[in-house]
């Protein structure tokens, strides 16, 4: 295992090949048969669904409940609305029969007799089939607010696909609500972005901006996108969650009414939020090193990994008695361990293994710490080792997880803040992309021609409009009309 350590790419030379070789040797997921897609191994899955536990919990503390709706989109519904429709139509992946048979020149090939009548979307997003759903589902203002949550797959046909970052099938949480007013629908929608933000900050160590997308960058569909954006340690962006205020065009598409108090029929007001398996991305992404992972241990797995050092059997009679005293009062506060007592494995191969797999703590037991009634204690976040005595490891390992979830998110937040420039004209916004790549704050002019002129001709993007708009009258770095508050840029995934 150490061998394969060194085998990762290096994280300056080539961060890209190093992402690529820290999900797969660290046994989260590998390419499947089927092109673009992935297989989340054991080790993956368990992550996803740490942060699937903890998501779920906070959308039922804000009311929402779990539903499922179908993965097939009748075609028709796409054509509801327009602007959803041309948004996802170059990623739609469409069924169009249901059988097959056995070919005459041997094999299996598609059945011709077997056409559907109507051609179905494998769902990208699920606004259309929701929505139709819903119009049986809202009568009155009394069944208001509905807030339905769906865990859910869903494929999306991308010609340049990363593990994680961006598959033709992925995993993810789509909400999808319905109001009765446009302020109670914005007040949903900035509420979810907050969740998410509250997840990323405080479970993902990853500190994240937030603010509204523009009008060019927004969800097909929607009047306004909330989002959170992450900054990478090559310097690139990542959206990491988003929030959505649909406005009433997907209740005027689907024509979903209700009566008010007043006995007067009304379309709904609607958000749809999510965040997906590109989350496992930006956590590897914003933290991990050239000797692995480091993962925040409100997320990892395990917690804890213990490994015993002996000689022979007498030594690990003694050791195991040791542990199962430790793991006992470990599993009293909730704290997840492993023991690693395969004898098929020298230490050293499995202090390398554990590394790479972002394990928080290791603990270490030899003859003379058993004798000594202490243990070798090393961090995961900044490779440090010392030795603690038995009495007080218990409260030591308590301690010490808090204080390596606070310190990768200060580590993360203290890489945004020296990542994170100013720009006054164009020259200076095209030689900070090219020299020291981060969040640009800059200047401009508010249209989308010029928005897609920069993105054009510089390959950065405006990641969000900052939620809190900090006044301040300047030029647009490209046009040089007036403006009167920065955005932030960069370049992203």
């Amino acid at each position: 295992m150490a061998k394969e350590i060194k085998e990762l790419n290096d994280r300056e030379e080539n961060y890209s090949q190093w992402y690529n070789d820290l999900v797969v040797k660290s046994d989260l997921a590998e390419n499947s048969a089927v092109r673009g897609c992935m297989v989340i191994k054991p080790y993956g899955y368990s992550i996803w669904e740490k942060m699937q536990a903890i998501l779920d919990k906070k959308f039922k503390e804000t009311g929402h409940s779990n539903a499922y709706f179908p993965l097939f989109i009748p075609k028709s519904f796409f054509s509801k609305e327009a602007s959803h429709v041309d948004g996802f139509a170059k990623e739609a992946a469409v069924v169009t029969h249901y059988r097959l048979r056995a070919s005459e020149k041997g094999g299996i090939e598609v059945d011709p007799n077997a056409k559907l009548e109507e051609e179905l979307i494998v769902r990208p997003t699920s606004e259309t089939i929701i929505w139709h759903t819903y119009k049986n589902w809202i009568k009155s203002y009394r069944d208001l607010p509905l807030l339905i949550n769906q865990w859910a797959n869903v494929v999306r046909w991308e010609m340049r696909t990363r593990l994680f970052l961006r598959t033709a099938e992925f995993l993810w949480q789509e909400g999808h609500t319905a109001h009765a007013t446009k302020e109670d629908a914005m007040a949903e929608a900035k509420k979810m972005m907050h969740v998410y933000e509250d997840f990323a900050q405080n479970y993902m160590a990853l500190p994240v901006l937030t603010g509204t997308k523009s009008e060019h960058e927004r969800f097909a569909g929607a009047e306004e996108t909330f989002c959170i954006e992450a900054l990478m340690q090559d310097g690139k962006a990542l959206q990491t969650g988003t929030s959505h205020f649909l406005g009433q065009n997907f209740a005027k598409a689907f024509d979903v009414k209700f009566l008010n108090k007043e006995n007067k029929e009304e379309y709904v007001w609607a958000t749809s939020w999510g965040v997906s398996t590109r989350l496992m991305g930006a956590l590897i992404m914003a933290h991990s090193d050239n000797n692995g992972l480091v993962l925040p241990p409100k997320l990892a797995p395990i917690q804890v990994i213990i490994v015993p050092i002996y000689k022979n059997e007498e030594q690990l009679e003694k050791i195991n008695q040791r542990v199962e005293e430790l793991t006992e009062k470990l599993s009293q506060k909730d704290i997840r361990y492993k023991y690693d007592n395969r004898d098929s494995q020298r230490p050293g191969f499995k202090f390398a293994e554990w590394e790479l797999k972002g394990v928080p703590i290791r603990l270490a037991i030899g003859p003379n710490d058993y004798e000594n009634k202490t243990w070798e204690i090393a961090r995961r976040d900044n490779l440090t080792k010392e030795t603690i005595s038995n009495d007080i490891i218990i409260s030591h390992i308590e301690n010490l997880l808090e204080e390596i979830q606070n310190n990768i998110f200060q580590k993360a937040l203290d890489f945004r803040t020296t990542h994170t420039y100013k720009a006054d004209t164009f020259e200076e916004f095209k030689e900070i992309l090219e020299t020291k790549p981060g969040f640009i704050l800059a200047h401009w002019d508010g249209t989308t021609e010029t928005e897609e002129k920069i993105k054009e001709e510089t390959k950065a993007t405006i990641r969000l409009i900052p939620l809190t708009l900090i006044l301040e009258e300047g030029k647009c770095i490209y046009s040089g009309k007036p403006s009167k508050f920065r955005v932030v840029f960069a370049k992203s995934y």
